[in-house]
């Protein structure tokens, strides 16, 4: 069986910073590509970040220079450190990986950037 686990989310003010963690089991973790997702209130969920089994990363462009995706391949983790936060990042993160045409999805860790 197939889980990711996100790490709590939290409140930060703007400018902050908040590090994410996505404890995955069931699937041998080095060989997959893993990515971030968010989803604000009201509107659809978007693609934030994503690390290849390589270690290549990309961004979307709205975070770009602020956020970092990372993995540790001995811990099954991946990781997504968030700076200079604005509020519009609040929303729901959720990690994810694939396997053939299925996605994998975390339950999801709500973040609140609000002063």
């Amino acid at each position: 069986q197939v889980r990711l686990v996100e790490s709590e989310g939290g409140l930060v003010q703007p400018g902050g910073s908040l590090r994410l963690s996505c404890a995955v089991s069931g699937i041998f973790f080095s060989s997959y590509t893993m990515g971030w997702y968010r989803q604000a209130p009201g509107k659809e969920r978007e693609w934030v970040a994503g690390i290849t089994v390589g270690g290549t990363t990309n961004y979307a462009d709205a975070v770009k220079g602020r956020f970092t995706i990372s993995r540790d391949n001995a811990k099954n983790t991946v990781y997504l450190q968030m700076n200079s936060l604005k509020p519009e990042d609040t929303a729901v993160y959720y990690c994810n990986t694939q396997r053939g045409s299925q996605a994998y999805w975390g339950q999801g860790t709500q973040v609140t950037v609000s002063s």
